[in-house]
């Protein structure tokens, strides 16, 4: 055999055995970090990407065009006075925005809030037409466990009473610490980051989740900066109606991992 030919076979089979230099891991968008699949309570949990922060009353105003916010003199505040579904029409009018494929869609009108009926969001029972589409890359609400999954620091947890510490004073805003002149929310990720590096998944404004607690009600998590430190307990949960909307109820994003 010629001693090009041979070299050449040997340079084919190495390059079909492995040898070539492996893929660099896909990193999070901006804004994100990766959370590791696991289990919460029997409920298995694929990773997922979770926002590093509530999201801020600038970045909704951004894609909607208004503030709800009670506090708007905070700057960098979380928003707030946000329904479970205005959380809902943010994440897919973002999505819409930056190119991406919408994670919800209502009833049989699509994924574009702009082609849903008047008063959608203003009747309760209307949150069980709201339809999610797993394979979307869009923008979405976590659910209870991917929450609860961040919230205790994924596989790097320490088993912390509340999410990054149990001292809640190092890591929420919330009843005993917001200061006499400052009964408000407080600026996005100013206390210490859990094991995750996400901020304030314990205390200043509750966070909607996806997940139904019982009739038109959805889950939310995390307590806020006019609630009692056993709220902001990483274990503790709370809901309301999908309609309602409060000065302690706001929301984080989350995304399906990058293929």
């Amino acid at each position: 055999m010629p001693r090009t030919l041979f070299i050449f076979l040997i340079v084919l089979a190495l390059a079909f055995t492995g040898c070539r230099k492996p893929t660099a891991p896909v990193p999070p968008p901006p804004g994100f970090v990766e959370v590791p699949s696991g289990s919460v309570s029997g409920t298995p949990v694929q990773a997922f990407y979770m926002g590093i922060y509530e999201l801020t009353q600038t970045a909704y105003q951004e894609v909607m065009g208004v503030n709800p916010s009670y506090f708007q003199s905070v700057s960098g505040g979380p928003v707030e006075r946000v329904s479970w579904f205005k959380a809902i029409e943010y994440c897919n009018r973002r999505s819409l925005l930056e190119g991406l494929i919408p994670c919800y869609s209502y009833d049989t009108y699509g994924s574009n809030p702009d082609d849903w009926p008047e008063k959608w969001n203003v009747y309760s029972i209307n949150h069980s037409k709201i339809h999610y589409t797993p394979q979307s890359d869009g923008y979405r609400l976590p659910t209870e466990a991917e929450w609860v999954q961040a919230a205790r620091g994924g596989s790097a947890s320490h088993g912390y009473i509340y999410s990054g510490s149990n001292d809640l004073n190092e890591v929420g805003w919330y009843w005993d610490n917001w200061g006499v002149s400052q009964l408000c929310t407080h600026a996005v990720g100013a206390l210490k980051a859990n094991e995750l590096g996400i901020y304030d998944m314990s205390g200043n404004v509750w966070e909607w989740c996806w997940d139904v607690y019982a009739g038109s009600n959805h889950i939310h998590r995390g307590g806020s900066w006019v609630h009692a430190a056993e709220a902001c307990a990483i274990s503790f949960r709370s809901f309301n109606d999908a309609a309602y909307g409060s000065h302690y109820i706001g929301f984080r994003l989350a995304r399906n991992l990058r293929p």
